[in-house]
């Protein structure tokens, strides 16, 4: 099974941020930590990020993948284009993120991708993606063994 991990606009700032929000950790951390539960959890990992909206839609359109695991950034509140590509996306899809959005300020607790998404994992830092990856590779597992008993 194949994870794909899609960060948006900002993330890559990590460790240099509003450390009050979003922890010390860096960008190379969060990879490593997600990279590591991914082998962990018999699973590959594609990690990518980007801050430009247009490339994240393109990946999501690969569509080479069992689930996604996406933290938008700032564009979770406002992207529809990335909402329609999650929503052509017919695997598992779980959003993260690393504050709790719904805590923050007033446009900030609005997400356009909640919709089209399996589930949300918000405001537990670096540990939101290691659930989501947890999850997806659970999910994963049964929908299997549900295939290899008919």
């Amino acid at each position: 099974m194949k994870i794909l991990i899609l960060n948006g606009p900002n993330l890559n700032m990590l460790g240099m941020r509003e450390k009050s929000l979003y922890g010390d950790f860096t960008y190379n951390e969060l990879c490593e930590a997600v990279e590591r539960k991914c082998v962990e959890s018999g699973a590959s990992s594609e990690l990518f990020q980007s801050n430009h909206e247009g490339e994240l839609v393109d990946r999501i359109h690969s569509i080479d993948y069992d689930a996604v695991v996406i933290n938008a950034g700032a564009l979770t509140h406002y992207s529809y284009s990335l909402r329609d590509a999650l929503e052509l996306f017919r695997g598992i899809k779980i959003e993260v993120h690393i504050s709790n959005i719904f805590a923050r300020e007033e446009f900030r607790s609005k997400s356009v991708i909640s919709p089209v998404c399996s589930g949300t994992i918000a405001g537990l830092g670096l540990q939101g993606y290691l659930l989501a990856i947890e999850y997806a590779v659970s999910h994963l597992n049964s929908l299997t063994d549900r295939e290899a008993t008919k």
